[in-house]
């Protein structure tokens, strides 16, 4: 049986279309905001993974079992119902990190704010440098 490919994948489709896109005022000015947080902290432009998902980087991971696929390194999506921002892949414990963050629920490697008048975006920052530093000890991560 071949194996199953990751469903989210890299696309073509604009970053600034999808943003402008999002419904909600404040998720959508959220959105730009983010946007803004992320190439400041990685210097790297974004990239739409799937239709819903702003990444920044990328890496290639390969499993014992022979999975394999390519991900976003970092990145966010907004929500209907909160941001989600992805701190690949989930390894570290930012436990100190978060909880200077604000208000937030953790997913494995989710994170997701209602708003981000809720959150210290300076941890914001220290929590997607964290993610991906730790995520380059595992896998190499490639600029986008």
């Amino acid at each position: 049986m071949p194996e199953a490919r990751n469903k989210t994948q890299a696309t073509d489709a604009g970053v600034a279309a999808f943003l402008d896109a999002v419904e909600h005022p404040t998720r959508r000015a959220d959105a730009a905001r983010l946007d803004q947080i992320f190439r400041e902290v990685t210097g790297w432009q974004p990239k739409m993974w799937g239709p819903t998902i702003v990444g920044y980087g990328s890496y290639h991971y390969r499993y014992e079992t022979g999975r394999e696929g390519d991900m976003c390194a970092t990145g966010f999506s907004p929500r209907k119902a909160s941001l989600v921002i992805y701190i690949m892949p989930g390894y570290a414990d930012f436990g100190a990190l978060l909880s200077g963050l604000g208000k937030h629920k953790l997913g494995k490697s989710c994170l997701y704010i209602t708003k981000l008048a809720d959150i210290d975006e300076d941890v914001l920052r220290q929590l997607i440098r964290a993610g991906l530093d730790d995520l380059a000890t595992h896998w190499a991560v490639a600029p986008s």
